[in-house]
């Protein structure tokens, strides 16, 4: 099974615009995104999407790098076209494309790895990670997703919204009883899946939510996930950066 990690990088953050190049501790996001990605040994290949020139010059000068359309509306279109200006036959329906996010600075190989492990089983088409939640007020907001886990480690649903509901228990009780995972935004997915996936209209869920996985269970895929231990430290503003950095 070949496995090719893609990293998204669009420069029109809303709220951080050009965060591909924004410096973490001495170096570029994205050049260190790209350097924990290829530490991960199951990855055949890894390059870089992007959307500008200015990023798509830097990626160059260090590693492999594709200019993708502006336009996309997730990272998963982007993936997808990348797949194909790169592909050349070379990655076959039952191969995997991993999508790595491209603002997370210090991704642990150990995720990437585990993401991929679940591709073992022929059953997975779609893969993911969920990480159990700990405080309260990630579990209480609306920026961080939950997901519901089946015993045969698929995900029964994701939501803004703290799932499941412990209908009989005060809220401030509820992380002390429950169990609550939230989900890892890096995903794998067969080719063939991947192509199937990216002719699909945004669904009702998904826009009720605003998340593109909810498009996928909608319309009968089924996403496997692991959990993980490792916390993942995802910047998505000029504030987050610059708490790292102090």
């Amino acid at each position: 099974m070949n496995v090719i990690g893609i990293i998204p990088a669009r420069y029109a953050s809303t709220r951080f615009p050009g965060k591909p190049l924004a410096m973490v501790q001495g170096r570029s996001m994205i050049s260190r995104v790209y350097a924990q990605a290829c530490k991960c040994t199951a990855l055949s290949e890894v390059i870089v999407a992007t959307d500008h020139p200015e990023i798509y010059a830097h990626v160059k000068s260090f590693g492999k790098v594709v200019m993708t359309d502006p336009a996309h509306p997730s990272g998963t279109d982007r993936c997808l076209e990348a797949l194909s200006i790169t592909n050349g036959g070379r990655f076959g329906p039952e191969d995997v494309v991993v999508n790595i996010q491209g603002d997370e600075p210090f991704i642990s190989p150990l995720q990437i790895e585990m993401l991929i492990g679940l591709f073992a089983e022929k059953k997975c088409r779609i893969a993911s990670l969920v990480k159990k939640i700990e405080k309260r007020e990630e579990l209480f907001s609306h920026n961080t997703v939950k997901v519901v886990v089946g015993k045969d480690k698929r995900a029964l649903y994701f939501s803004r919204a703290p799932i499941p509901c412990y209908r009989d228990l005060p809220e401030e009780l509820w992380i002390q009883k429950g169990l609550f995972y939230k989900h890892l935004g890096m995903y794998g997915y067969r080719v063939s899946t991947l192509e199937q996936i990216g002719k699909l209209p945004p669904g009702l869920l998904e826009q009720a939510e605003s998340l593109e996985q909810l498009r996928w269970l909608e319309n009968g895929f089924e996403i496997y996930v692991n959990e993980t231990g490792l916390e993942n430290l995802a910047i998505d503003t000029p504030e987050d950066l610059k708490r790292i950095s102090g």
